[in-house]
């Protein structure tokens, strides 16, 4: 399957850095996985990503940026449900 990941980030408040980091955690952990990866500039504040259509994560609704680790976790619930993540997987109770 074709997994595309969209990061629409706000380029007023200079969050392309951010967004390219997070955009090279991506594809460094879903390297077989992830077939396209977009940054997509944006204003108003926005950063929401995005995976084959789906939003996973919008700052404006959480009120805060991803940890990287619950980021990847969105990401690989939607591209490889059953793919570790090693140190960054949830803690099982």
């Amino acid at each position: 399957m074709d997994n595309h990941i969209e990061i629409h980030y706000c380029n007023q408040c200079r969050w392309l850095l951010r967004s390219a980091w997070m955009a090279q955690e991506l594809l460094t952990t879903f390297a077989d996985e992830i077939t396209e990866l977009t940054l997509r500039p944006g204003t108003g504040g926005v950063f929401e990503v995005s995976v084959n259509g789906k939003q996973v994560w919008s700052r404006k609704e959480a009120g805060r940026f991803p940890e990287i680790t619950e980021l990847k976790q969105r990401v690989r619930d939607e591209v490889a449900p059953d793919k570790g993540l090693g140190h960054s997987d949830k803690k099982k109770d």
